[in-house]
């Protein structure tokens, strides 16, 4: 089935909060965020929450994972006072000396991707839920998406909730929820016999059972596939009662991908529920080449040019699916951003310590 294109509205908070490097310390959004001054007239938003000032030529559509970084000095749109953020990404505050790595923004070639707005954003998403599922990446894209949108809200207007493996921060004057569920493999990870860890490949309602009445589902998977057997999170696989003790990891990946993608197309209504898929970022790691540490610009170009395979593996399921899910490309672009990579940033440690890791993780 041919992938249908995005809603841009929601491009560009996704092509955003993809690009989810390291917020720290820097210049505040520029609004208003004293409570005593801050305007909340929702009749205001209202009327505008629909429009969307793009610029691009109407003749043809645009490319959004097609494009270069571009600094702004008006960036970031929010600082590491938000409360929502882990330590690992504070990098500032980690003893990272330098800031221009956080005012860079994403510009498609064609067109351009209007300013992030909250009050638009949250008059659009209205009476509706938001929920990321996936890894460590996508949490962090959901601390993104709360720092951006929170220094709106009053104290008292909104809250943050915790129930197992899911996070969820409500705005409560919009009766907006943006959520978060770790499922980094989408399929079910189960302890067997012997404590050993059994990879089910197609079992996938112990994570599912969240995703259900939502409106907007955000979903990745893909590193924890390819980590290395000293890293790897199970010591078996397991499909229809067969017990494999070792598998083709992209096989393997097929597998739980499709297992995902049956329980969309038999559970959620393309009428109700919109669908994203994001794509792997790229590993800015010394074994394929890369060294993050005192990188301070986006590249102008990657020499990587092959598509990963995790990817070729993802576009391949997507394509059989009945169900229209978005696929959401990042990994060309966040390619070019090594120098957004947390590196040896990711705690506060000493500098001789720093120096020392610098040498061979990143």
């Amino acid at each position: 089935m041919a992938r249908p294109k995005p809603d841009q509205f929601l491009l560009v908070l996704f092509c955003f909060t993809s690009s989810s490097l390291c917020f720290y310390q820097g210049m505040s959004w520029q609004v208003a965020q004293e409570e005593d001054g801050m305007s909340w007239r929702l009749d205001e938003e209202d009327s505008e929450v629909d429009i969307v000032q793009t610029r691009h030529d109407p003749s043809r559509s645009c490319n959004f994972e097609s494009g270069k970084w571009v600094y702004d000095q008006s960036y970031p749109l929010y600082d590491s006072n938000c409360p929502y953020l882990s330590t690992a990404v504070t990098c500032q505050k980690n003893g990272r000396p330098d800031s221009d790595y956080e005012k860079w923004r994403w510009q498609p070639h064609g067109c351009s991707i209007p300013r992030f707005d909250a009050l638009k954003f949250l008059g659009k998403m209205r009476r509706k839920r938001i929920m990321l599922v996936g890894d460590s990446i996508m949490r962090n894209q959901w601390e993104s998406l709360v720092c951006l949108v929170q220094g709106v809200i009053p104290t008292g207007h909104k809250k943050v909730n915790y129930n197992g493996p899911s996070m969820a921060f409500h705005a409560l004057d919009f009766e907006t929820s943006i959520e978060f569920t770790w499922a980094p493999l989408l399929v079910e990870l189960k302890k067997g016999a012997g404590n050993k860890r059994i990879l089910h490949l197609d079992l996938i309602e112990e994570n599912a059972r969240y995703w259900r009445n939502v409106d907007v589902l955000v979903f990745d998977s893909a590193h924890w596939w390819t980590h290395s057997d000293q890293w790897s999170s199970w010591d078996y696989y397991m499909e229809k009662q067969t017990v494999f003790q070792s598998m083709n990891r992209m096989v393997a990946y097929q597998k739980g991908l499709t297992t995902w993608a049956r329980w969309i197309d038999l559970n959620l209504d393309p009428r109700k529920t919109r669908v994203i898929f994001r794509s792997m970022s790229p590993r800015h790691n010394r074994e394929n080449g890369w060294k993050c540490y005192n990188q301070r610009q986006p590249l102008a170009f990657s020499s990587h040019q092959h598509v990963p395979e995790p990817l070729v593996v993802l576009k391949e399921v997507l394509r059989k699916m009945s169900f229209p899910v978005y696929l959401q490309d990042i990994t060309a672009m966040s390619a070019l951003r090594r120098d957004g990579h947390p590196s040896v940033y990711r705690r506060a440690i000493s500098q001789q310590a720093r120096q020392q890791a610098s040498g061979f993780l990143f």
